[in-house]
């Protein structure tokens, strides 16, 4: 099992079937804030759909190849972050994440980010990091800015949000880089 203390009151901790319902009930308690820049909000419509989402994370897990993570909060599910597939010949990864509407502003994403991204280039040996957020998603733009990420450039259109495209900003880090930065 996967737990790492974020500090005194929070952690993250591998997504499990038990979970399920905890998970539901955060993205339907802010679907309108989540719908903003997820795409996958409308179609999890039911726990039987955030099951479906944690067996894959469990699987991925299993196979060596990153892992949905539930960033907990005073006993409560804030939001996830998730390792996507680890690229080991090349040595990168990217990180995706959100938080529950109540749960923002308090530093949480920033200290889980930085506990994944230690975890890759400490413990898994990836070179590179890679997190993409929406051009105009300036709350989660801000966490690799504050991590000291670059900023290596904008994709146009890369993402369909439900009627419309939105652009991603590409932030990258670079083992080399981020021994700088602790």
């Amino acid at each position: 099992m996967f737990i790492h203390r974020l500090e005194e009151h929070s952690w993250l901790k591998l997504l499990t079937m038990e979970d399920a319902e905890s998970l539901f009930a955060l993205i339907d308690s802010c679907r309108p804030h989540l719908r903003q820049w997820l795409p996958w909000v409308d179609s999890t419509k039911t726990a039987a759909d955030s099951k479906a989402f944690i067996f894959q994370g469990l699987q991925k897990f299993a196979a060596g190849n990153g892992f949905e993570a539930g960033i907990w909060h005073r006993g409560q599910l804030a939001g996830v972050i998730g390792i996507h597939y680890m690229d080991r010949a090349n040595r990168k990864t990217s990180i995706g994440y959100w938080l529950g509407e109540l749960f923002q502003g308090m530093g949480l994403m920033t200290k889980a980010c930085k506990a994944c991204i230690d975890y890759l280039f400490t413990q898994q040996g990836m070179n590179r990091v890679e997190i993409r957020c929406a051009t105009e998603n300036h709350r989660s733009r801000a966490i690799p800015e504050r991590l000291g990420f670059t900023n290596e450039g904008t994709i146009r259109d890369a993402e369909w949000l439900y009627d419309h495209f939105v652009d991603h900003v590409v932030y990258g880090m670079l083992a080399r880089e981020w021994k700088k930065c602790e």
